[in-house]
C-alpha cells in the first residue's frame, strides 16, 4: 500500500506541503491544475511547474485526480472528438513527467452531491452530509447557491465555469438514457485507454457519489455489478478502478470488501487506487462522514484493508474525506488534521496485517 494525500495547490489549500511531510508514510501528492476548465489541453509547462514544486519536498507525483471530462464526451455530441483528442495530449503531457495513475469521474453535471458541508456530530467536530429527503425535493440551482457559498476555496466538481451552465447541462441530459451513459463511456475508453498504455499510466474510474440518481441524471458506476460492467468495455490493465469506499458505501447493498475481494479475482490487479473513508448511513437514506475508525460509521473499514492486504495490494491509498476538528478552517472535507487522524488508523490496521503475516 503507498500512501498518497491530495493538495489542491499553493494559494488554494489550507494545509501546506511541509505540513504532509510531517504525516508518517506519505510518499506522494494526488493533485491536478484545478484552474483548467474540462476539455482543456495540459500543458507539459504547466505540469512540470507542479512537479517542481512538489519535488521540493521529496514528494513523487504519480497520482493526478483528476483529468475532468468535457460534458460533450459523456453527452455523445458532435464535437466530443476533439475534446478526446485534448484528452490524448494530456494523458501523453503527464506520461511525460512520470505520472502513473488518472483519478477521473463519468458523473453527468455534478460529481460528488451532499446538503451540509458542515453537519454537526456528537462530538462537536462537523462533516459532510447528505440528506436524501432534501435533495429529492430540491432545485438543483438551490443546491449550487447552498454550496458555492460555504467555501472561498474551489470545490472539486462544482467549478463556476460548469455550473453557470447548469440549465442547458440539464436540458441536454434530459433524453440521456443510463445505457447510452455507458455506450459514451465505452467509446471514450477505446479511444483513450491505448494512449494510457503507450505513455505508462492507468485509468482508475471513481463511482458514482452517492452512487444513485440525482435530479433525474443517469448515474451508472454505482454498484459491484457495473464495476465489473466498466472493466469489461476495455479489456486493458490500463482500464483500472478507484475503489472508493465512501460513494460506493453510501448504499449500504453495497458490501466494500465483497466488492474488493471480487475484482481481485476476477479482474486482478485493476484496482489502482483506493479512497477509504467510513460513512454513517441511517435508516432514511441520509448518510454522514465520520471518522476512519470502523466503530464510527456503517463501514467495516479493517475488513477493507484486510481485503486489500490478503491480495498483496500494491496500489496507491488516500484518506478520503476528514471531519473537521479542533476548530481548523479548510475546504470541506479537506482539512489536515482528521486525514492525518486517518492515515495513521489506516497504517495501523495494516501493520498488524504484516506482522501477522510474518508470523504465518
Amino acid at each position: 500500500m503507498r500512501m498518497v494525500f491530495r493538495w489542491y495547490g499553493e494559494g488554494n489549500d489550507t494545509v501546506t506541503l511541509e505540513q504532509i511531510k510531517q504525516i508518517p508514510g506519505v510518499e506522494g501528492i494526488v493533485w491536478a491544475l484545478h484552474d483548467k476548465p474540462a476539455g482543456e489541453v495540459w500543458a507539459l509547462e504547466e505540469i512540470q511547474k507542479v512537479k517542481e514544486q512538489i519535488g521540493k519536498h521529496q514528494f513523487h507525483i504519480e497520482v493526478v485526480e483528476s483529468v475532468n471530462i468535457h460534458e460533450s464526451i459523456k453527452l455523445g455530441s458532435p464535437e466530443r472528438d476533439t475534446y478526446i483528442e485534448n484528452y490524448k495530449k494530456t494523458i501523453e503531457n503527464l506520461g511525460a513527467v512520470g505520472v502513473k495513475v488518472i483519478c477521473y469521474n463519468f458523473m453527468p453535471v455534478f460529481d460528488w452531491t451532499r446538503t451540509d458541508l458542515f453537519k454537526e456530530l456528537e462530538d462537536g467536530s462537523t462533516a459532510l452530509f447528505y440528506e436524501k429527503a432534501k435533495v429529492e425535493g430540491m432545485d438543483p440551482m438551490e443546491l449550487v447557491e447552498k454550496i458555492s457559498q460555504h467555501s472561498s476555496l474551489s470545490l472539486p466538481g462544482w467549478e463556476p465555469e460548469r455550473l453557470k451552465h447548469l440549465k442547458s447541462l440539464f436540458e441536454a441530459y434530459r433524453d440521456v438514457t443510463e445505457e447510452q451513459l455507458w455506450q459514451n463511456l465505452g467509446y471514450f475508453l477505446q479511444e483513450v485507454v491505448p494512449v494510457a498504455e503507450k505513455n505508462g499510466i492507468v485509468m482508475a474510474i471513481h463511482p458514482d457519489d452517492p452512487p444513485w440518481s440525482i435530479f433525474g441524471l443517469p448515474r451508472i458506476i454505482t454498484n459491484k455489478e457495473n464495476v465489473k460492467r466498466v472493466l469489461k468495455l476495455v479489456d486493458s490493465p490500463s482500464n483500472g478502478l478507484t475503489l472508493c469506499s465512501g460513494s460506493l458505501g453510501a448504499n449500504p447493498a453495497n458490501h466494500i470488501p465483497e466488492i474488493i475481494r471480487e475484482i481481485n479475482r476476477e479482474f486482478p490487479g485493476r484496482i489502482h487506487f483506493t479512497h477509504i473513508r467510513n460513512v454513517r448511513i441511517y435508516d432514511n437514506g441520509d448518510f454522514i462522514e465520520t471518522s476512519h475508525r470502523t466503530q464510527d460509521g456503517s463501514i467495516d473499514m479493517c475488513d477493507v484493508v484486510k481485503a486489500l492486504h490478503e491480495d498483496g495490494f500494491t496500489g496507491y491509498t488516500r484518506p478520503d474525506h476528514g471531519r473537521h476538528i479542533w476548530n481548523e478552517t479548510c475546504r470541506p472535507g479537506y482539512g489536515l488534521y482528521d486525514r492525518a487522524l486517518g492515515i495513521m488508523y489506516l497504517w495501523g490496521v495494516w501493520d498488524s496485517l504484516e506482522r501477522e503475516r510474518r508470523k504465518a
